[in-house]
This record gives structure tokens, sequence and C-alpha cells, in this order.
């Protein structure tokens, strides 16, 4: 069956490319808007960014989403220099900004994430992307480093999430049905209507798909709803609603000798366990727009999060329920020749979590069973972070801007099982820091030149503060350092040409090392220093060859000159190794077609450089190049009907690859240890797209 749909979409494909063949040789197709090549402008939309004042920022939209799967976040996001999303499977992510959390064993963290400006970070600092739904995002900004005081100021820096809203009172119902290899398929569903003083957006989506591996089913469905109302001339209100189910199976790692040999097994004691996740995930916001004057805006939403996880691992069963809520409120304004900003955000959530032994062993090859509690414990966290920048116009082309965070956090840990000397519940309460943030910007006819100097802090979680006997250290610190940002756009050859060349450099006191010291236990403790400096270009070329046909080449490069400046631990001396988990070398390019008829082709590419995989540097990932193709089409057939097809091929040519890595990993019982989650082979997927606007 899924050699037949593969064949399928062989064909579907070798038949697009016939059809873009004759539309260049000048068959007339019928045109509209959506198809037009008149202007191309190359440069930075500082209308839509939601970083404040003259902070720099880099965007994707939904051009660059449809050069991809629907489902394939990680090469969406890679297509930004500095970002490097490493994926083990659609539910096992890890994104590091500039080197920060490449260090993290599993998960993101050391970075804020917002969707639609509400925060949904959870109270230790881990970021979950899995749990949005591409298709529902009109973009993705992404703030790298501690220079967004307004979003956290955190080592890492800030992702932005923005979902997709009707640009014109319509009434719009649209549908994306996808196909594509290992019996993937995924449906999206979108009803939109706006009118005066009313926009309404309603989407619901479906995903499966068996994986490329043993284990690797996922299930999904979703429903998203985001609805404003006008409540007269100067405010209005918007609803939040996002619930997300999904059940994901679990092949986790494999050591070199099963990665060379067969990258579809399964890590043998997840198969053996049939370990998977279950997830049901939802967030309810309430936000609130109020125009004081021309001069003076204040937005303010206040939000709920619950997260029911249950997760049977092969040394052990877990269950957590997570209880989150908290408020956001910024006002901006200008004032003469400057503007300025201010605001705070409070998040707490109640954090339940418990664990249970796995009799897999005992259930006869039925996977896991669930045997009696070893633990239980509830967590309650809170940070506060307040903020606020003021930029002033010097000239009109020479702007100055400070900014100033300030962040409290708190740990109340609870031990529920354990009495007596044996009860571990204990608090930690770190000291406020202050975190102040100081940009320029000069801007020219060409382009402009900007500078940064910015603070930024990193959390332990929770549960890297606790001591291999559980109890609560003390001596853990904040991740803190200063970050020193230089960079420079140009728009040249009448606005065909945009550069991108920023340098960077980050010195981080007290890194927070993990330290496995079982299966299933990670302490944390600070053991040096790190230094994070590279360069990042992006080059982007817009070629009319004619009216009809716009040819785009581009390049982004990251070069990471990440690496351990004072690194003890106990007696090894890791102090001038490259920092573990990050590419010294990555590139992102691609070619893109674009025909007035609606015709579109895209060529991507993606170089990783090795990765040293031990803090030791005695083992490293293997480098790779990723190649993948889409070829698309759509038309507007009557003045209320589009309709849109697209085929793509990932990894054209087979290339084996390890698309994530763990680094440090350990080998338990005398088993190898386990460093790569493999990439996905040659694969294929396919969509249609029907929209009636009524």
């Amino acid at each position: 069956m899924a050699s037949l749909k593969i064949r399928t979409l062989q064909k579907g494909l070798s038949s697009l490319i016939i059809l873009f063949s004759v539309v260049l040789n000048g068959q007339e197709i019928q045109k509209d808007s959506i198809t037009q090549l008149d202007e191309i402008i190359l440069t930075e939309n500082v209308d839509t960014k939601k970083a404040m004042g003259i902070t720099a920022s880099s965007k994707v939209d939904t051009q660059t989403f449809e050069k991809f799967n629907p489902v394939d976040v990680p090469n969406v996001l890679n297509q930004i220099s500095g970002v490097y999303l490493l994926s083990g499977a659609l539910n096992t992510n890890r994104i590091t900004i500039r080197g920060v959390g490449a260090r993290t064993p599993f998960g993101t963290d050391k970075l804020r994430l917002y969707f639609n400006g509400i925060p949904v970070t959870n109270g230790t600092g881990f970021s979950t992307i899995e749990a949005f739904d591409l298709e529902n995002l009109s973009s993705i900004e992404v703030i790298k480093g501690p220079k967004g005081t307004a979003f956290g100021s955190n080592l890492g820096g800030a992702i932005l999430l923005n979902t997709t809203t009707s640009a014109e009172s319509k009434t719009q119902l649209s549908n994306r049905f996808t196909i594509g290899s290992y019996n993937m398929w995924k449906d999206n569903l979108l009803f939109s209507h706006k009118e005066k003083d009313f926009n309404l957006s309603l989407s619901y989506n479906h995903l499966e798909t068996d994986g490329f591996r043993q284990n690797n089913r996922f299930l999904r469905d979703g429903v998203l709803l985001n609805t404003q109302f006008g409540l007269g001339r100067k405010s209005n209100l918007g609803v939040l609603v996002n619930y997300i189910d999904y059940e994901a199976q679990i092949p986790s790692t494999l050591n070199q000798e099963d990665f060379d040999e067969n990258p579809r097994r399964a890590a043998a004691n997840w198969l053996a366990a049939r370990g998977e996740e279950e997830n049901r995930y939802t967030l309810v916001g309430l936000y609130h727009t109020y125009n004081f004057n021309a001069s003076l805006t204040n937005t303010t939403s206040v939000f709920y999060t619950y997260l029911d996880h249950d997760e049977p691992r092969p040394f052990n069963i877990l269950e957590e329920i997570t209880n989150g809520f908290g408020a956001r409120s910024v006002f901006q304004g200008n004032w003469g020749n400057s503007q300025y900003s201010f605001g705070g955000e409070l998040y707490k959530d109640e954090y339940e979590w418990g664990t249970f032994r796995n009799l897999f062993r005992d259930n006869n090859g039925n996977g896991s069973l669930r045997g009696d509690r070893i633990s239980d414990n509830k967590e309650f966290r809170t940070q506060l972070n307040l903020f606020g920048t003021f930029t002033y116009n010097f000239t009109q082309a020479f702007s100055g801007q400070l900014g100033v965070s300030y962040n409290q956090t708190e740990y109340d840990f609870r031990d529920l099982f354990n009495t007596g000397d044996l009860n571990t519940s204990a608090e930690r309460d770190f000291d406020p820091v202050l975190l102040p943030s100081l940009g320029f910007q000069y801007r020219f006819a060409e382009g402009r030149i900007y500078a940064n100097v910015s603070r930024g802090f990193s959390n332990p979680s929770l549960e890297e503060t606790l001591t291999p006997d559980g109890l609560i250290n003390p001596d853990i610190e904040q991740e803190k350092g200063f970050s020193y940002e230089l960079g420079t756009q140009w728009v040249l050859l009448k606005k065909r040409l945009f550069l991108n060349l920023t340098g960077y450099r980050m010195n981080i006191n007290n890194l927070l090392v993990a330290e496995r010291v079982d299966e299933d236990q990670f302490i944390g403790r600070n053991a040096g220093e790190t230094r994070h400096q590279g360069i990042e270009v992006d080059l982007k070329y817009a070629w009319n060859p004619s009216l009809q046909l716009l040819i785009s080449p581009y390049v982004g490069y990251s070069f990471s000159d990440h690496s351990f400046v004072d690194f003890v631990d106990g007696d090894n001396d890791f102090s001038g190794n490259p920092l573990t988990g990050v590419p010294r070398h990555r590139i992102s390019s691609g070619l893109d077609f674009r025909h007035t008829s609606g015709v579109s082709l895209n060529l991507t590419h993606q170089f990783v450089d090795e990765i040293p995989l031990t803090d030791a540097n005695t083992l490293r990932s293997e480098s790779f190049n990723v190649f993948n193709a889409r070829l698309g089409y759509r038309v507007k057939i009557s003045q209320n009907f589009r309709l849109g097809v697209n085929a793509g091929v990932n990894n054209l040519f087979n290339t084996r690859y390890a698309q994530s890595v763990l680094i440090n990993a350990v080998g338990f019982g005398g088993a190898l240890p386990r460093f790569f989650y493999p990439g996905n082979n040659i694969n294929y997927y396919g969509w249609v797209r029907v929209g009636y606007t009524f």
C-alpha cells in the first residue's frame, strides 16, 4: 500500500514538472492577484515584527512553510541562521540558538516561547513546539540572544509564534489534505470570517503516521479558535483556545552499530516496553487591547494551560499533570522623539508527577504494565518578569535603545511519597536578577547597521537542583552571561539583493551541566564557563528573467566557534574543547522559482558539520548534506474558488544521517552508549488545498 502511494506521488511529481515546462514555454493560464510578480522587495517587514523598538529579529512565514511538508517544523526553523532544531521524532525536539541549549539532554529550554503574545514556556523553562500545528501559523519570529527585553531576556532568546488571521472582510472555508510516506496523512480544515468589528478563525487538524522507524507511530488531533471583538473605537477583546491531543510512540536513540546497520530500528528496551507518550494539552487565553490615545496602547492577557501527560518508559511509568496560569501586560507609546514600552509577566504552575514500576518484562510481550508506585511529588513554580525599553531617535538615521528586565524565580518541591528523614520536600528561591540591554541603530538608504550589548540568564530546572539523594542543592546557581552583537543589513541592486551579516559573542558563567546518574535521572551542577562566538550570513537575490518568472537563489550560513573556557569535571579538564552538541558550520540554501501562472518550484539543501558528542571530544557525529524538492501549482478557478496542488521529495539522495544526537550518552548494564536519532530516508508527500470564499 505504501509503495503504491509512493509511485502515485512520483507520477504526480513528474506530471507537475511537465506542466512547469509547458508554462515556461508560453502557455497562458488565468492570472490573479496571488500570482503577480510586479514588485519584489526583500526587506525586513518592520510593521509586522513583534520585537520591541530597534531589537533585531529573524522571521519565516508561509512562503517558507510551503517549501516543505506541513509536518516539517525542523526544516522551517533551520532556515534561520544561528537557529538549529534537532529532531529525534515529531514529538522529540530540541531547539538551540547560538549554541545555547545544546547541552540539554531532552527538550527545549533556555529560551521563551510565545503563542500570539501569550507565554507558553512552563515554570522551569521548558518549551514544547510540537504542541502547535505549523499550518495554523502565519509566521515564526526569533529573537536571538537575551536582547529581547520584553520577552524574558533568556540566554537563548525568544521564539514568537503568530497565527493566521483574515486580512480582508470576507468569509472563507479551506481544506488542505496531505498524504506521504510511512502511511502519513494529515488534514487541516479552516473556517474564517471577518467583518468590521469581528474576526473569527476556527481550525481542526488531524495527523497520523507510522514513522520511519520501529515504534514510531504518531497520532494527533487539534482544534484552534482565535477570535477578536471590537469594543468601540478604542479597544478590542480576543479569545484564544488551542487544544492538542496526541499519542506518540518513542523509538529513542541508537548506538553506532545499530545506526550503521539498520537506522529503522528502535532501541531494544523501548521497543520491548512499547514506550510512548500521551498528551492532552489545552491553552485558553483572553486578551484585551486598549488605545488610550494616538500615543499610548496597552495589551493585557490572562491565560490558563493544562497538560495531562503519561509516558510508559523501560525504566518506569511517568504520570504528570500541570496546571499553569498567569497574566501579561504591555504598555507601548510615543513621547516626542522617542518610543517606550514597559510591562510585566507573571507565570505560576502546579506540577504533579509520579512514577510507577514498569513490569513490561513480565507482560508476555504486550508492552508496558503499571506496577507499584515509586514516587509522588508536587511542585509549585513561579516566575515574575518585569521589563521596560526606551528608544530615542537622535536623528532620522541614528537611534539608541535602553532596556532592562527583572526576574524572580521560586520553586516549592513537595515529596508526597516519603516520610520522616527520607522526605525530600524543600523550597528554592533564586536571587532576583537585573538584566540590562543597550542597543544602537544607524539607518541609511541601502539598509542599516546595529549593535547590542545585553545580559541574560537561564534557570536550572527544579530537577537539576536536586542531589542524587533527591535533596535540594542550595549551591546550584542560574547561568548568566553578557552578549555582544554587531550586524548589518543591506538591500542593493534596486531592492533585488538582500544581505544580512551578524557577528556575536556571548560569555556564559556558571555553566549548568546535566550529569546522568541513572537511566531516568539527571542531576545538575555549575561547572565553569563557555564562550559562544560566531558569524551569521543570509544572502538572497531576486532575478526576473521575464515579466512572468521570478528566480530567487538564497543561502544562510552559521559559523559557530563555541568552546569551554573553564570546565573541569572531576579529574578531567575540558577547558578549550569545542562545546558539545554544536556543529561548527551549517548551511541552509535553496533555489526558488515562481511563475505568474501559479506554478512554483523549490529546491532546498542543508549541510550540517560534524557534532562533538562528548565533552572530551573523543567522538563526533558525521557531517551530512540533505536535499529536498517541492513542486506546486495554484490557480483561481473562479471568483470564489481556489485550488492548490503540491508534491515533494525529502532527502532526495537517500542520505543516512543523524537528525538529532544525545550528548554524553552512557551505556547501562554493559550496553553500548546510544548517541543517535536517525533522520528519515528518502520520502515523498503531496497535498491538495481547496478554498472557497463566500
